[in-house]
């Protein structure tokens, strides 16, 4: 599916920014700030501005259609990427990477509604180790 189709799927209005800035998150698997998705995509779209990919990454977050990472005290992530899985920064690098995990089983108390389940690890990557 293109991006377009995909945020049309989740009720979302597929605007030229929209598509712009999930097409480059789904294609870029850095997890990057909306810091860096500005920048990436400004010299492509001069009228974009960082309030609108901020927006954007909010309302796409909020709809589960790519997942916000908080890994790191001061900012936010975005990964298109919503299958369950974990999140390693180097704290050499500052990358951040995926890996698989098996989600442990957890007694949630009854009544209860889990929303998002994250698992982040912080160490030295195998480049910086």
């Amino acid at each position: 599916m293109t991006s377009a189709e995909i945020l049309l799927s989740q009720n979302i209005r597929p605007s030229l920014a929209r598509v712009l800035i999930y097409d480059y998150l789904r294609k870029h698997r850095t997890h990057p700030t909306v810091d860096e998705i500005f920048t990436a995509l400004s010299p492509r779209a001069p009228t974009l501005s960082k309030t609108t990919v901020y927006n954007t990454v909010k309302l796409l977050s909020s709809k589960g259609v790519i997942k916000m990472i908080t890994i790191e005290d001061q900012q936010s992530r975005f990964d298109a990427c919503t299958d369950n899985h974990g999140h390693f920064l180097c704290s050499g690098c500052g990358k951040v990477y995926d890996f698989d995990v098996e989600f442990p089983s957890a007694k949630i108390p009854e009544g209860f509604e889990v929303l998002t389940k994250d698992i982040y690890f912080t160490g030295k990557c195998n480049k910086c180790n």
